[in-house]
């Protein structure tokens, strides 16, 4: 059977972050990846503007 991993967040910290799901193309094979990140909320704008390579 299968265990059902849950990540909780408990406290006034948890309000302050996000989790942010971005879509990234790889510059090599041209597909299309997705990275997954909890994110502080005051820096969500920052992270998405960012480029990835």
């Amino acid at each position: 059977m299968a265990k059902k991993v849950v990540a909780s967040f408990k406290g006034a910290s948890a309000k302050d972050i996000t989790k942010v799901i971005k879509m990234v193309k790889s510059p090599k094979t041209g597909a299309y990846a997705f990275k997954e990140a909890m994110i502080p909320n005051n820096k969500i704008k920052e992270y998405i503007a960012a480029k990835e390579n």
